[in-house]
């Protein structure tokens, strides 16, 4: 991204609203003015990334297209916080949308009450400057992975089940793993909250990561998770990476011309 030449300069209320920000040498003035100027994709307005689309629209990032076509159900409310007990019944991406705007009205955010596919998928990706993963389910997943290697999109994965979530960056360049890398037979990977439980809290903290990694992603700064997994066991509060090696047979990124 090379955005810095046409971001405006901060007024004295955002220099205000961001100063914590700003104060941290890897952000600055110049980060800050970065983040304004991005273009962040979320799909999955739940409990992972109920919590990263807060903490990116509060970071400043300028705007965010939130993609979910389900509606906000009372069993959503434990972990889903992003939403209210009057938010029951409405669609999430609309209710969100308000959360987002009380939080911080700066933030343009558009909403998409719809499971994209195809090639919709691939021009809402190409449009965007970086991918957050927060679905619960593989068909999804893979999907949204192939587009951002046909796009050459980073993409930060996320997801989280009893007292378990694992958070993983795939940059998408040559030399890089893609998620799809991680299954190369698909076999029977399904296993959803809705039968096993999760702790809400441990969604939330999965979400947290998803959007630290975003930012110094947008940034550009720090190590990122790239190619790594970081998994997270919070029972037992153990924390473990391992690394994600490309495979060089992997169906969605093996051909070098699919790959931005």
């Amino acid at each position: 991204m090379d955005q810095e030449a046409n971001s405006p300069e901060l007024n004295d209320r955002e220099l205000l609203r961001y100063s914590r920000q700003i104060l941290l040498p890897q952000i600055d003035i110049a980060g800050q003015q970065r983040l304004l100027a991005s273009h962040v994709l979320l799909f999955g307005v739940g409990g992972i990334g109920s919590p990263a689309a807060m903490y990116l629209a509060s970071s400043g990032v300028g705007k965010l297209t939130l993609v979910d076509p389900d509606s906000v159900d009372a069993s959503n409310l434990q972990r889903q916080i992003i939403f209210r007990s009057d938010d029951v019944g409405e669609e999430k991406v609309t209710a969100a949308n308000r959360t987002l705007a009380s939080l911080n009205a700066q933030t343009s955010v558009h909403t998409i009450h719809a499971a994209l596919s195809g090639e919709r998928l691939r021009q809402e990706i190409a449009k965007a400057d970086l991918v957050l993963d927060a679905t619960d389910n593989f068909a999804a997943r893979f999907a949204i992975n192939e587009a951002c290697v046909e796009t050459g999109t980073p993409l930060v994965v996320g997801a989280a089940i009893r007292f378990e979530g694992q958070v993983m960056v795939f940059p998408m360049h040559r030399q890089s793993a893609c998620y799809r890398c991680l299954y190369p037979d698909l076999g029977d990977l399904e296993e959803s909250c809705t039968q096993t439980g999760i702790l809400g809290s441990v969604a939330g903290l999965i979400g947290c990561l998803q959007a630290t990694e975003a930012i110094k992603l947008l940034l550009d700064t720090g190590q990122s998770l790239a190619n790594r997994m970081l998994l997270v066991d919070a029972l037992n509060m153990e924390w473990r990476c391992v690394t994600i090696n490309k495979d060089s047979q992997c169906p969605t990124c093996a051909n070098p011309d699919r790959t931005g």
